[in-house]
């Protein structure tokens, strides 16, 4: 090892001489180190700093298609210019009016008919109700099986994959009843069976394309010319037999039963339709489809108690 000389200079790390050169030099940070922030910030006149305000680009213009496409037509697509950006309704306009016209998603009987039990597949769509429209469970419901149904399509099977749309009993009552009440004025006895029944289906016709029109954008590969209603004839037909048959089979029977009954609907109703309250004891309700108790400061019904009474019979004791 060699001896140390005299007047050496040690050496310092780089860190250590940057540390040494911001304490000589405190106008110096780590910023713009090593060189000297000669800019000044312009001032108001009050002393305050300005601030730099900052240019806001301008939105683009929104973007506009129009389908010169004739319904029922295949899309020509040498006579659009291509887009910068995807654009849904320039992409998917116009298929699947051409699907359906070229009848892709029929299926023939007589074909079905020469075909083995593996090579069939039908499906029906869980109808959703009327009275809504489709949400995300009904995207990813349609979506899983379509993909199901174009499967089986490929493969040369015979596929049958039918829509439709449920009445929803209740909800679709309940749903025109209000309408009724707001512009006529009338409830559904006012009217009768027939006539509410008829307005049932012209709200259906104007309301109910919305559920079709949503399963069309989502591109279910369905046939759209066997589309069902829960109340068409044919199918309140099947439903009336289907009962007869489980009463001569005994699986289906009148007896005593507690059951649900609406004093707003005045009808019967499910389990379904039920919010059930556990009560401990005498407990007062309002009752919203009511005008009110007048015994009750509040208008409120009296819940949780069981009432026994008797009347005494003349000669009795």
């Amino acid at each position: 090892m060699l001896p140390k000389r005299k007047n050496q200079r040690r050496r310092v790390p780089m860190h250590h001489q940057l540390k040494a050169v911001k304490k000589s030099c405190p106008r110096i940070n780590s910023r713009n180190w090593p060189r000297e922030r000669t800019s000044k910030r312009k001032k108001n006149h009050n002393g305050t700093r300005r601030r730099k305000t900052k240019k806001v680009k301008a939105a683009p213009p929104k973007f506009e298609f129009k389908n010169e496409t004739p319904k029922g037509e295949k899309k020509d697509l040498s006579k659009i210019p291509m887009q910068d950006a995807y654009h849904p309704s320039a992409v998917e306009a116009a298929w699947q009016e051409w699907w359906e016209a070229k009848g892709f998603y029929s299926c023939d009987p007589k074909v079905a008919a020469g075909r083995s039990k593996d090579e069939k597949f039908v499906m029906v769509i869980p109808p959703p109700n009327v009275t809504g429209s489709l949400h995300l469970g009904h995207a990813l419901t349609a979506a899983v099986e379509d993909t199901l149904t174009r499967w089986h399509r490929m493969k040369g099977h015979a596929t049958l994959y039918v829509p439709g749309t449920d009445h929803a009993g209740i909800a679709t009552q309940s749903v025109v009843e209000k309408m009724l009440t707001k512009n006529e004025g009338k409830n559904r006895h006012d009217l009768g069976r027939e006539a509410f029944v008829r307005k049932v289906w012209e709200w259906k016709d104007e309301y109910g394309g919305r559920i079709t029109g949503q399963l069309r954008r989502l591109g279910s590969s369905v046939d759209w010319k066997r589309e069902r209603f829960t109340m068409d004839d044919m199918l309140s037909k099947a439903v009336v037999e289907a009962f007869n048959r489980f009463h001569e089979k005994g699986i289906l029977y009148r007896a005593n039963r507690l059951g649900n009954w609406s004093c707003a609907l005045k009808s019967a109703i499910s389990d379904i339709e039920v919010d059930y309250i556990e009560l401990e004891g005498r407990t007062y309700l309002e009752v919203k489809t009511h005008k009110g108790n007048p015994k009750d400061p509040k208008g409120r019904y009296e819940f949780g108690t069981l009432t026994s009474f008797a009347y005494p019979l003349e000669g009795s004791d």
